[in-house]
């Protein structure tokens, strides 16, 4: 962040000095979390259902904090700053807001690409980090909401010439919000899909919250639209700026030729931009990483970047985000696909289709395993969905289904209803139950995805399945 005393801190987040020296400056990072503070940061007080971040603003001090951002009064030590506001979630946009202000007038402000979609955000945020011009600022892990947001703006100084923002939805009206906080030069619309739809209420809805972000680009600004998802497409008519759009697609702008797999389900293929081309070969897992390479590099390539430098980058990218199809190779030759951090009816059949080729592609046939938990935030079509899945298991031919916790059992029942039994498919009332499963049936030469909505908790399965002496592929 740049350096700002606490005045400025007070008159950029719309509040007052209430204690303290109007001077202080704050000189380091911006954090939510007391633990973090650092000397020179800015603490923001959130206010949680459990707990109340002024409660921690003297620890916050205590580690260095020049300044503390809060919704009421408290003690602090000698020579730090009290800013008061009336919201701190709202005065922490209003200062990204303003503090990114002051970057664009120096004339030296970091070209801003805001991220949007129903899969594939993080995966692809974590590519731009790696493809475009930097020093890059990216967000740390998934802050894509109106705290995440915020927080990877004020990350940015005055050296950072690329600023990533993810950028989530729960309903109409916050990506618009999101952009008033970060205004974006680059906006990318990757996929209208199934998440979220319990929120949304249906696709129409869902594509029309995630426009809102080409809505906001300037006249002079970039909309990256897959040209492969006919929603995305369609957004083109919802804005003033230039369109350049990716996808396998023959009429996409920015596309994929001769896709292929590696024996690790990477793929492999012929970038191709403006009557050139030239050769990709990612090291991320699974076919559908194509669509997410595609849209960082027609992000790069249309703000300038050469098309061998692209192709290069992303040959050179790697996972940068844990739980991601993070796929590791157990010292006893199990492979374990950890998949675990976010779910949709979308990103499981992507993930499903990896398993199998990273089974069957190189001469090899390998045991596979989906061990399955809950997608959430579907609404009423959950169950539906889950059923559906479980029939996709059995018709990808997958060769052992373990399915674990009670919102996911309906992925059992329609893998039984279609034709698996047995010992093909089984189902567990929890995680610790799960690795009572899994841990005497695995053998080398496996491949175990592990794939559910974070909250669903298979996370800790998926660790746990990856023993300390394993190797990253």
């Amino acid at each position: 962040m740049i350096a700002l005393t606490a005045a400025e801190v007070a008159d950029l987040a719309g509040g007052r000095v209430h204690a303290g020296p109007a001077t202080a400056r704050v000189e380091g990072p911006v954090v939510i979390d007391s633990r973090a503070a650092s000397p020179g940061s800015l603490f923001v007080a959130l206010a949680g259902e459990r707990v109340d971040g002024a409660d921690y603003a003297a620890v916050a001090v205590g580690a260095g904090a020049s300044a503390v951002l809060a919704e009421r009064a408290v003690e602090l030590p000698d020579g730090a700053a009290l800013v008061l506001v009336d919201d701190v979630v709202a005065a922490l946009g209003r200062l990204a807001a303003g503090v990114l202000d002051r970057l664009r007038r120096t004339g030296s402000g970091p070209l801003v690409v805001g991220v949007t979609g129903s899969q594939g955000k993080t995966t692809t945020k974590d590519l731009l980090a790696q493809v475009l011009p930097g020093p890059v600022v990216a967000p740390q892990g998934s802050f894509n909401n109106e705290i995440g947001a915020p927080l990877t703006v004020l990350r940015a100084d005055a050296a950072t010439r690329s600023l990533v923002v993810e950028m989530g939805a729960r309903g109409i009206g916050h990506i618009a919000a999101l952009c008033r906080t970060a205004r974006p030069d680059v906006g990318v619309e990757l996929v209208v899909g199934a998440a979220h739809a319990g929120e949304f209420g249906s696709l129409e809805a869902t594509a029309q919250a995630k426009g809102e972000l080409v809505e906001a680009l300037p006249a002079d600004g970039l909309a990256v639209l897959n040209a492969d998802d006919e929603r995305v497409a369609a957004m083109a008519s919802r804005t003033r700026a230039r369109v350049l759009t990716f996808g396998r697609s023959a009429h996409a702008d920015v596309r994929a030729a001769d896709v292929v797999l590696d024996e690790q389900a990477r793929a492999g293929f012929r970038l191709e931009f403006a009557g050139a081309g030239a050769e990709v070969r990612l090291r991320l897992h699974g076919e559908h990483q194509v669509t997410n390479a595609l849209a960082a590099a027609a992000v790069a390539l249309g703000t300038g970047s050469p098309l061998t430098d692209v192709a290069r980058a992303l040959s050179a990218a790697q996972v940068a985000s844990p739980g991601r199809m993070q796929v590791v190779e157990r010292a006893d030759g199990v492979t374990v696909v950890h998949d675990a951090y976010n779910a949709n009816p979308d990103s499981m059949r992507a993930a499903l289709k990896a398993l199998v080729g990273m089974a069957s592609s190189g001469g090899r046939e390998r045991r596979t395993w989906a061990v399955l938990g809950e997608m959430l935030e579907l609404g009423p079509a959950s169950r539906d969905e889950h059923d559906v899945l479980g029939r996709t298991v059995v018709r990808l031919d997958v060769d052992q289904l373990l399915v674990v916790g009670r919102g996911a059992r309906p992925i059992y029942t329609g893998a039984v209803m279609e034709g698996s039994w047995g010992e093909e498919a089984a189902f567990a009332d929890d995680v610790d139950a799960a690795l009572e499963f899994l841990t005497p049936r695995l053998r080398p030469g496996d491949v175990v995805l592990v794939k559910s909505s974070n909250g669903a908790g298979l996370g800790r399965l998926a660790e746990t399945l990856i023993s300390a002496e394993a190797s990253q592929t």
